[in-house]
C-alpha cells in the first residue's frame, strides 16, 4: 500500500497485522515513529480522534496525553498528507479549575500555522451528555476540524437532509454586492427531496460499536460519513490514534484502503479482531449503505443521488 521505494531512506516499521490482500495495515507502536517511515504525500485522508487533554487513563496509570506529542504528530501529518488531502481532527477539551482548556482551538490554529487550511469547523453533537453537570449546560458537542492541504480533491457532500419545501419551485432573488438583484440560484427548478447536510452532525453516542475493552470509541457512523465525504474508493485512509479500529473498519467497509497506528498492544488486538470479522463479511469492498444509520439527525438516507444536490435545495 505504501510504496517503500519512495520512502527516501526512511525506516519503515514492520506491520503488526496486514490483510490478506494487503489493502489494510495495522502498526502497533509510536505513531510519530511509524509515520516518519512513510513517504511524503502518501496519505489521502486522516480521520482520527486524539486523546483529549488528561480526560482518560489508558495505560500504566498514564493518560494518553502524557504519551504523545501534538507538535510531532502535526508535523508528520502535514508531511505525509497528499496535496488535496484532508485531516479530520475530532477533539474536545477538559475542564480544569472551572475553565475549559481551549486545547482544541490551539491545535486547530497550530495546524493552520503549519500550512493546513481550516476547510470547515464541524460539530459532532451527541444525543446525551456523558457526565451531567450542575454549573454549565450539558456537554454534548465535540469539534470536528476538517483540515486540508490546499483545496480538497474529494468533496462528496452527503445529501440526506429532508427538505421541508420538497416539490416546490425555487423562486425569489439574491442581492449582488453592488445592491442589484439577480434570480436565486436554480430559479424555476423543483426543490429536491433531500438537500446537503449542515455541518452539525447529531450521532448517537449511546449506541455502542459492539466492542468491549476501549474506553473512548467514537461511533462508526461518524467515521463512515467523513470517509464518504472526503475520499474516494481506493484512497488510503489513516488513523494515527487507531484505538479499537473504528476508522479502519469503516474504511474497509467503504472500499478504501486503511492504515491504523496504535500504541497499546491490547487495543491492537481488539482492532485486529474487528478487521478480521469485517473481512469475513460478504460484498467487500463495500458499497455505500442503502440508508442512513438510525440515530443520525437526518430523515431519509443513502439512496441514488445521495452526494451533492448542486445547491438546488432549501435551507428552510
Amino acid at each position: 500500500m505504501i510504496d517503500n521505494s519512495k520512502s527516501g531512506g526512511r525506516r519503515v516499521m514492520t506491520p503488526y497485522w496486514t490483510s490478506p490482500d494487503g489493502r489494510h495495515v495495522l502498526y502497533c507502536g509510536d505513531n510519530v515513529a511509524v509515520m516518519s517511515g512513510f513517504p511524503a504525500a502518501s496519505i489521502d485522508l486522516v480521520v482520527t480522534s486524539p486523546p483529549y487533554d488528561n480526560l482518560r487513563t489508558y495505560s500504566a496509570g498514564k493518560s494518553m496525553a502524557d504519551l504523545w506529542n501534538f507538535e510531532a504528530v502535526a508535523q508528520q501529518l502535514w508531511r505525509i498528507i497528499k496535496p488535496g488531502g484532508v485531516v479530520v481532527w475530532v477533539v474536545a477539551d477538559a475542564t480544569i479549575d472551572g475553565s475549559e482548556t481551549g486545547t482544541s482551538f490551539r491545535q486547530a490554529l497550530r495546524f493552520m500555522e503549519i500550512g493546513f487550511r481550516l476547510h470547515d469547523t464541524m460539530i459532532y453533537m451527541k444525543d446525551a451528555p456523558q457526565f451531567p453537570e450542575s454549573v454549565r449546560y450539558g456537554q454534548v458537542a465535540e469539534y470536528m476540524f476538517v483540515l486540508s492541504h490546499g483545496q480538497p480533491k474529494a468533496i462528496n457532500l452527503i445529501s440526506d437532509r429532508l427538505n421541508v419545501s420538497y416539490g416546490r419551485t425555487v423562486t425569489g432573488t439574491n442581492r449582488n454586492p453592488d445592491g442589484t438583484m439577480r434570480p436565486a440560484a436554480c430559479h424555476g427548478q423543483a426543490i429536491p427531496r433531500y438537500g446537503d447536510r449542515f455541518n452539525v452532525w447529531t450521532i448517537s453516542n449511546t449506541k455502542g460499536n459492539g466492542v468491549a475493552g476501549h474506553p473512548a470509541q467514537f461511533p462508526e457512523a461518524l467515521a463512515r460519513d467523513h470517509i464518504l465525504s472526503w475520499s474516494n474508493k481506493g484512497d488510503i485512509v489513516l488513523d494515527p490514534f487507531n484505538g479499537s479500529g473504528t476508522t479502519a473498519k469503516m474504511a474497509m467497509a467503504m472500499g478504501r484502503k486503511s492504515i491504523g497506528i496504535e500504541l497499546s498492544r491490547e487495543y491492537c488486538d481488539i482492532a485486529v479482531k474487528r478487521m478480521e470479522r469485517e473481512l469475513s463479511q460478504p460484498n467487500l469492498p463495500g458499497l455505500e449503505p442503502e440508508k442512513a444509520e438510525q440515530g443520525t439527525m437526518f430523515e431519509g438516507g443513502y439512496e441514488a443521488g445521495i452526494f451533492g444536490s448542486g445547491g438546488c435545495d432549501t435551507r428552510a
